[in-house]
């Protein structure tokens, strides 16, 4: 787990939100997962830890990427400020 972070955003002794990353490949790291318990969401705990699990990454990976559904506004809202762009859309079907 030496090429892997997590961040967790600790408030009194309890998490209220956490960010991972995977290992460095071939220059690119992936954060994920990014999750704020939703009790503490719209606070910027999860702005904040992914910003900073996004800086780590940068010190060494020279790609960082992050999925995310862009339908989602508010998620979107706050990767675009941290500085993510969206790249490209995709649909995965299933079927049983």
């Amino acid at each position: 787990m030496a090429d892997r972070g997590i961040v967790l955003w600790d408030v009194d002794g309890t998490t209220v939100a956490l960010v991972g990353r995977t290992r460095v490949i071939a220059g690119m790291t992936c954060i994920s997962p990014v999750y704020t318990a939703p009790e503490h969401r719209r606070r910027g705990y999860g702005t904040a830890a992914t910003a900073a699990m996004t800086r780590s990454a940068l010190e060494s990976a020279d790609v960082v990427v992050l999925f995310t559904d862009l339908a989602n506004p508010t998620s979107n809202s706050i990767y675009q400020h941290i500085g993510y762009r969206p790249v490209k859309d995709k649909v995965v079907l299933s079927f049983l």
